[in-house]
C-alpha cells in the first residue's frame, strides 16, 4: 500500500458507488425535497452527509464542489427570516385590505348619521319657529268671555 498512489487506495471496490456519486444523488434528492416543500428549512450539511452515508470531514476536505453547490442552494433559498418576514407581510398586507374596507363602511356610516342630524336639526327649527308663531298668534287673540252666573 505505501507505494501505491492515493487514487488507487481511494478506489471504490466494483459495485459500490463513490462518495462523490452518493453525494451528489443525495443533494439532487434534498434539493428537490426542498423545492417542493416551499416551507422546509434549508438543507444542510449534516442532512447531506446522514443522507448520503458520507462523513462530514470527508465533505470538506474531499469534495469542495459538492460543497460549493449546496452553499449555492442554500444563498439561493430565502431564510428563515426572510420568509417568516415574507409572511408577516403578506398577513399584514390581507389586514391592511380589509382595514381600508372597514374605513370605507365608517366614513359611509359618518356621512348618514350626519345627514340624518342635519335633517332633524333642520326639522327641529321649523317645529321651534311654528311652535313660537302659534304662541305669538294666542297672546294677541282675545279671550272669550263667558258669562258667570
Amino acid at each position: 500500500m505505501i507505494g501505491k498512489p492515493r487514487t488507487e487506495r481511494m478506489k471504490a471496490p466494483s459495485g459500490r458507488r463513490t462518495a462523490k456519486a452518493q453525494l451528489t444523488n443525495a443533494l439532487a434528492t434534498l434539493i428537490q425535497k426542498d423545492g417542493d416543500n416551499q416551507t422546509a428549512q434549508n438543507v444542510t450539511v449534516v442532512e447531506l452527509c446522514q443522507l448520503a452515508g458520507v462523513s462530514r470531514n470527508s465533505l470538506y476536505r474531499y469534495h469542495a464542489d459538492i460543497l460549493k453547490a449546496l452553499r449555492k442552494h442554500q444563498y439561493r433559498r430565502p431564510s428563515a427570516a426572510q420568509s417568516k418576514a415574507r409572511k408577516s407581510d403578506e398577513r399584514r398586507r390581507i389586514e391592511n385590505i380589509a382595514l381600508r374596507k372597514r374605513i370605507s363602511t365608517l366614513a359611509a356610516l359618518v356621512d348618514h348619521h350626519y345627514a340624518a342630524y342635519r335633517e332633524a336639526s333642520t326639522l327641529l327649527e321649523r317645529r321651534d319657529r311654528e311652535l313660537a308663531e302659534l304662541r305669538r298668534r294666542l297672546k294677541f287673540r282675545p279671550t272669550l268671555m263667558t258669562r258667570s252666573r
